[in-house]
């Protein structure tokens, strides 16, 4: 009954949007077509997030994948996290409706705090856990430019915690989302609805405003026992672009409130005592600033400044509430001779207050934090195919003091289509409130006390590379990389075994390769595939005693995963996507191996109205990507139905 119900809302919606679209006079143009961009074009598509500066993609000596909006278009993805699945550098898993383990290079769990996010320049890492709540991650897809992946070390030019990788999502400019946006979708396993309306404002100020709500229904495990893990969210946003290629400011903001139940593990016992779960509720908003100023010679000056606020409630363990102010300033020259320089410097200020309970406890529950770093880099031409990029940057935070994250990069242009590169880096992951300041039960005596001697994560990186097109239709990207960690998180128990302290008893290596590339076979049909290799070798540290710390960062990996993607053009109309992904199996929780076939079916049902079907892991009955089997999502077929309205 429920789903039916749920079924006849989502039609109502589509059916208002349809009637929306046919009375609209002038429609904007259709979407993208696949064949109006080459392989070449592809490669020659301007990305910032390796240098900080406006490079091409064939040319950047690291490894990087592009998702462009009209992959994310063409691959049915409803979130983010979702659309993270194209890049074949990224290993992605699904805990539950709105929750997921993100990780580059290994070390994955649903508290990843070795990657870095960005969006729009803002970062989206808490410092509670320096990691992403992703289930509030929620941004308007049909606004997305590109999203930027880069595995391996960015802490040169990002900063501590760009350890492993760096997702840089970029979205368009205002001036390029005129007009009106109404999308709705309805599924057996989630409801969306979005309104963006772009337009014109007096002094030559673009702008969008946008509104969006989500419904996520809850899951069930493989033996058919209901999640609890029902989502729904709301949330509004605006941005406005002035200026022109000579003074451009952008201003850009957003504010949400949600409610997620809590699943299991949740409900668990701490030192005998059950916790009986409520929803978990959760708010915030954000403003960002962007000035970016041209200069003669070629050179640019960009200065950035956002203020972010979060609120997470988590019954009956705790509540926490982040205010976050950051200033960033960039300078980029034009070429001095061989050198190109650029250089920065970014101040950080936040302010955490927790709200503790019984069971669990951050003391001190109320902290302020400061984070101070400057950072320099010089791209060197050696000869005319022959670059040297050298870096480093030195960063201030209140645990551990000053860490120096240094780079150092060797591009050779083998011919004008072709790039070898290689690297070697070292990055930091500092501690967060979670590794220092923990206690259990949030009473004395505790069991845990927190991790008041924890020092930086550490991570020495090398890597080699190519990315070419090979043909006229052929483009390929490889990468083989070789990680030393030392200083990694474990638990310890104190000599006197009454206690639990956090400590740095783990240390280790990755190993592994990550490829992929196109294949332009007509016109209208593209291909695409992806392999990812990745081994780790971690072992405990004279004197710690955490054997199971090194089951857990070792078996939350896959050996391997790869991906198939075909978008074929049915004519001008008609677009038909298939997506085949294999994840090889996880040994801690034991999660078996599956593959998934996604399906897409769309239709441009007139000047700016566009139907899709989205069908997602058709040919299975449901498999688990994360957690232990108890309390696994099973994830089974499921249908989205979009219908997409743009008109001014």
């Amino acid at each position: 009954m429920e789903r039916t119900v749920l079924w006849q809302r989502g039609s109502a919606v589509l059916l208002a949007v349809a009637l929306l679209g046919a009375t609209s006079s002038v429609a904007q143009p259709a979407q993208d077509r696949l064949v109006d961009l080459s392989l070449e074009e592809l490669s020659n598509l301007e990305i910032t997030s390796v240098s900080k500066r406006v490079e091409r993609l064939s040319d950047a000596p690291t490894s990087v994948f592009v998702i462009t909006s009209a992959d994310i278009r063409r691959s049915g993805a409803t979130s983010l996290p979702e659309a993270l699945r194209l890049a074949p550098n990224l290993q992605v898993a699904r805990v539950a409706t709105t929750g997921y383990a993100v990780s580059a290079r290994g070390f994955n769990s649903s508290s990843a705090n070795k990657l870095l996010v960005l969006i729009d320049g803002r970062s989206v890492y808490s410092p509670l856990f320096s990691g992403v709540f992703w289930d509030v991650q929620d941004v308007t897809l049909e606004d997305i430019d590109r999203i930027e992946v880069i595995s391996g070390p960015g802490g040169t030019l990002w900063g501590v915690n760009a350890v492993n990788g760096v997702i840089n999502v970029i979205t368009r400019s205002a001036a390029l989302t005129q007009g009106a946006l109404v999308a709705a979708g309805a599924g057996n396993r989630e409801d969306r609805a979005t309104f963006r309306y772009g337009g014109k404002a007096s002094g030559g100020v673009d702008y969008r405003v946008y509104a969006s709500h989500t419904d996520f229904k809850h899951t069930e495990t493989e033996a058919g026992d209901r999640v609890n893990d029902a989502s729904h969210q709301t949330q509004i946003g605006f941005r406005g672009d002035v200026g022109s290629d000579g003074d451009k400011l952008m201003v850009k903001g957003d504010a949400y409130t949600g409610r997620r139940d809590q699943p299991l593990p949740g409900s668990i016992s701490i030192t005998g005592v059950h916790l009986d779960l409520g929803p978990i509720s959760v708010s915030g908003a954000n403003l960002i600033g962007v000035w970016e100023r041209r200069l003669d010679g070629g050179s640019s000056m960009t200065v950035q400044a956002y203020y972010d606020r979060t609120q997470r409630t988590v019954p009956p363990t705790f509540s926490d509430m982040q205010d976050i102010v950051d200033l960033q300033l960039q300078y980029s020259t034009g070429p001095i001779g061989a050198h190109t320089p650029v250089w920065g410097a970014e101040y950080r200020y936040g302010k955490d207050r927790v709200t503790n309970s019984t069971y669990i406890a951050l003391l001190p529950a109320q902290l302020n934090q400061a984070w101070a770093s400057l950072f320099a880099q010089d791209e060197i031409v050696l000869q005319e195919d022959l670059r040297l990029t050298l870096g480093a940057r030195v960063e201030h935070n209140d645990y551990t003091g000053a860490e120096f994250l240094p780079t150092a990069r060797l591009a050779w242009k083998l011919a004008p289509n072709h790039l070898l590169w290689t690297a070697a880096s070292r990055t930091v992951r500092a501690p967060s409130r979670l590794d220092h300041d923990t206690f259990v039960p949030g009473q004395p005596p505790f069991l845990l006390r927190g991790g008041p001697e924890v020092i930086a994560e550490t991570a020495d990186d090398y890597e080699l590379g190519y990315r070419g097109q090979l043909t006229s239709n052929t483009s390929a990207s490889l990468t083989v990389f070789h990680t030393v960690y030392d200083h990694l998180h474990t638990q310890q128990i104190d000599p006197s075994f009454t206690y639990i302290f956090f400590d740095n008893g783990m240390q280790g290596t990755t190993n592994g390769f990550e490829t992929w590339g196109s294949y332009q076979a007509t016109s209208a049909w593209r291909l695409h595939a992806g392999f990812s290799r990745l081994s780790q070798s971690l072992r405990l540290k004279p004197g710690s005693n955490d054997g199971a710390a090194v089951a857990a960062a070792e078996g939350a990996n896959p050996g391997r995963w790869w991906s198939l993607r075909s978008s074929l053009d049915l004519g001008a109309q008609t677009e038909f996507d298939v997506t085949v992904r294999y994840v090889a199996p996880l040994s801690h929780p034991d999660v078996p191996g599956y593959t998934a076939t996604d399906l897409r079916y769309g239709r441009q049902l007139g000047r700016g109205v566009e139907l899709s079907i989205d069908g997602q892991n058709i040919f299975g009955s449901g498999h688990g990507e994360f957690t232990s089997s108890a309390t696994r999502t099973q994830f089974k077929p499921a249908v989205f139905v979009k219908l997409e309205c743009r008109f001014s």
